[in-house]
């Protein structure tokens, strides 16, 4: 029997976690160290995965397959494509820098015995997190998928509310309750969509008689599984609505701007460019290739929540006082630019969504985190408590903007390829849907350059006058971050050669071919 490396993979955080989680609190040092090291171990299988891969092989690769709930059909059942394997390396990948960045951030509090704050258990939670999250994106077994999508929850539920952010400008009480407020919101939103699924997965084993994808996916495409038009439409509508959720979508984004307000940075950033990351997934391996028709009747009104996803996100960025707050809402932008590729139905628009995906985890973290570093040494999260920083601290000033730019795609940096491609695919099939989303272009370089200039130029405000510059740590979780912004900006090749036979692959589930081009080429 081969070695199991999917398994594997999941696996050793989840190790990880129970490890840190027991070392005793006195040597909370060493709790972070091992936390690293299994974080290190976890990319070293991550790119193994990558390195085994063959994209001009079969669809799943690395497949493990075995007998869990035979009663009811449930299956072990692991398997990566193309998309799969890209997602996984940027989890793998994020998740050092995570903890690089949060290293002080649950360190004891300076409050007496009022509040305490274990280290060991920040670490285990974030370990916890990764663990499912890559099993989500290794399950081809509807139900092991569903079991890990909800459970990450839990871990995250305490991140949100144990270890908030501690620059509040009401004092520790209130942002005690901030926190709780953005924790119980965040899981009861997800808690509402995963019910919502759980009856959608539970109506697809009554129509299919197993939860296996590739089976049923099979079937489908065999015409031995017939479904009823209504059937399908109502199954879609349960799987998609929790997707929309996590990813988040408009109009069931709005726990995003408080959890991400409420949580460290790091925190922030294995929200947003980790676990958001699910729901988009899911909706390339699930949605459309179980229900394809389904997923064509619904795309009118996808696409309308994805545009106004890409406007209201980057609206509400431009009026924002709150830079966590700026950024998650420009999140909420972007994942409708993924969305759109998605459901544009073309080949540009689903590759450069998934390039989107990874490009936006890797821009999106360098910002917030440099973002962090900047609010741990001020206090506050209010754009206008800043000014001239780049006088006194040059490097954080130019990697902020180095992020910045990245999150309004500049030419050269990573997400420009992804969103010239979501662009491109939506303009071929839905010219106006292309016209429109193009504001947001427009809308991201208005909230991005005002960020940048209200904190970082202008005359030094006597508060940041003694502002240090980035240390040595914080260079390290920075600068790798900065060179895949360049590097993937110029040359994407890379993911794409992974994603692109996926992709083909789901367009053949749907039964969707790219639009020819009006005028004919010249001979």
């Amino acid at each position: 029997m081969s070695f199991p490396l999917l398994t594997a993979t999941a696996v050793l955080p989840a190790v990880g976690a129970i490890a840190t989680a027991a070392v005793p609190a006195a040597r909370r040092t060493a709790a972070k160290w091992l936390a690293l090291l299994f974080t290190l171990a976890t990319l070293a299988l991550a790119v193994t995965i990558a390195v085994r891969f063959d994209p001009g092989g079969d669809r799943y690769q690395l497949t493990e397959s075995h007998a869990w709930i035979a009663e009811f059909g449930v299956r072990y059942e692991l398997g990566v494509d193309g998309i799969a394997v890209a997602l996984i390396a940027l989890t793998a990948l994020l998740i050092p820098f995570i903890v690089l960045a949060g290293w002080h951030d649950a360190d004891p509090l300076e409050t007496g015995s009022r509040r305490w704050r274990p280290t060991q258990g920040f670490f285990a939670l974030i370990l916890a997190v990764e663990a499912m999250v890559i099993l989500s994106f290794e399950a081809t077994d509807v139900f092991l998928f569903y079991i890990f999508f909800e459970a990450m929850l839990i871990p995250m539920y305490f991140l949100i509310g144990g270890f908030g952010d501690r620059a509040h400008e009401h004092g520790e009480e209130a942002a005690s309750t901030q926190r709780s407020y953005a924790a119980v919101k965040f899981l009861l939103y997800n808690l509402v969509g995963g019910l919502i699924m759980l009856a959608a997965v539970i109506g697809l084993y009554v129509v299919a008689g197993n939860f296996s994808l590739q089976e049923i996916a099979q079937a489908r495409a065999g015409g031995t599984l017939d479904m009823a038009t209504s059937t399908e439409r109502w199954l879609f509508l349960g799987f998609f609505f929790a997707f929309a959720v996590k990813a988040p979508l408009w109009p069931l984004h709005t726990w995003l701007p408080n959890a991400m307000q409420e949580s460290t940075a790091p925190v922030a950033v294995l929200i947003t460019a980790v676990v958001d990351k699910v729901g988009t997934f899911a909706m390339l391996r699930f949605c459309l290739q179980l229900f394809p028709e389904a997923s064509k009747w619904a795309t009118p009104v996808i696409l309308v929540l994805a545009l106004i996803s890409i406007v209201y996100g980057a609206l509400l960025a431009v009026g924002q006082r709150d830079i966590k707050r700026l950024v998650a809402y420009a999140s909420i932008s972007h994942f409708g630019f993924i969305v759109l590729g998605i459901f544009a139905m073309t080949s540009q628009g689903q590759s450069g969504a998934t390039l989107y995906m990874v490009n936006h985890g890797i821009s999106t973290a360098a910002l917030m985190l440099v973002a962090g570093f900047l609010i741990s040494r001020r206090g506050s999260r209010r754009i206008a408590d800043y000014g001239g920083v780049q006088k006194v601290a040059p490097v954080l000033a130019g990697t902020f903007l180095i992020g910045g730019l990245a999150t309004l795609s500049l030419p050269g940096l990573a997400p420009f390829v992804s969103e010239f491609l979501v662009l491109v695919g939506a303009f071929t099939r839905y010219p106006a849907v292309g016209i429109v989303a193009t504001f947001g272009i427009v809308l991201a370089a208005l909230y991005t350059l005002v960020l940048y200039q209200r904190t970082m130029t202008g005359p030094v405000k006597p508060e940041v006058s003694a502002m240090p510059d980035l240390r040595v740590r914080e260079i390290v979780v920075v600068a790798p971050l900065v060179v895949l912004l360049v590097f993937l900006g110029v040359y994407p090749k890379p993911v794409t050669d992974i994603v692109n036979p996926a992709v083909q692959q789901t367009l053949s589930d749907v039964h969707e071919k790219d639009p020819q081009p009006e005028v004919e080429a010249a001979k």
